[in-house]
């Protein structure tokens, strides 16, 4: 019996934005779709440059799906706001939501009045859904890349199994020894590494 392995998860279309006030201070949120956890850096840093003036940048992020080979990964930071006031708050909107592959920056001007821990916890939540209820909502499928390596006379039989398995091709090199790198969707990985091992002379290799 063959086991159906669940590979799709939410995130957005595009990069959201949305506002939160409260006593002079205004948090302004930003979502972006991530793909995995070097896409975060230049993305804050961007935020960064553009709001330098501001006091905090603060952010959480989550990627993956539970089938995922490193399963769901998260992190979220506070940039000098009160431990948990800031990055939980907008993590906890990407969980309420069951959001994945997913930023949110929210860069905040502060507004000469202290809010508290409470106020900031609000703050930090209401900026990040605001910006979540200006975003659409998207399904997508976790993939697997592999690389697959073969030689020129097996191309036939790869490049049949390849688009029976409905996989996408990224990078292709035909010569002698030809290569190929491929993306298919997690629940069908399994299924078409075992149909190019069935080829004589492939050799199969994930990133």
């Amino acid at each position: 019996m063959r086991i159906v392995i669940s590979d799709t998860y939410l995130t957005i279309a595009a990069p959201a934005e949305g506002l939160y006030k409260d006593k002079g201070s205004r948090f302004m949120a930003f979502a972006y779709p991530i793909f995995s956890e070097a896409d975060v850096k230049p993305l804050v840093d961007s935020l960064k440059a553009e709001y330098y003036d501001a006091r905090h940048h603060c952010y959480a992020w989550r990627l993956g799906i539970e089938a995922s080979d490193g399963g769901i990964r998260f992190r979220a930071n506070d940039d000098g706001e009160p431990v948990g006031s800031a990055g939980r708050p907008i993590l906890g909107q990407l969980l309420s939501r069951e959001l994945t592959n997913l930023l949110i920056v929210v860069v905040r001007y502060f507004g000469g009045i202290k809010l508290g821990v409470p106020g900031l916890i609000a703050a930090y939540r209401e900026a990040a859904t605001d910006a979540l209820d200006h975003a659409e909502l998207v399904e997508r499928t976790e993939d697997r890349e592999m690389a697959v390596e073969f030689p020129y006379l097996a191309m036939n039989d790869v490049m049949r199994v390849v688009k029976e398995g409905e996989a996408k091709i990224l990078e292709q090199q035909f010569d002698l020894a030809c290569q190929l790198r491929l993306a298919v969707r997690l629940r069908d990985a399994a299924a078409l590494t075992e149909r190019l091992e069935g080829i004589d002379s492939v050799n199969i290799s994930l990133p």
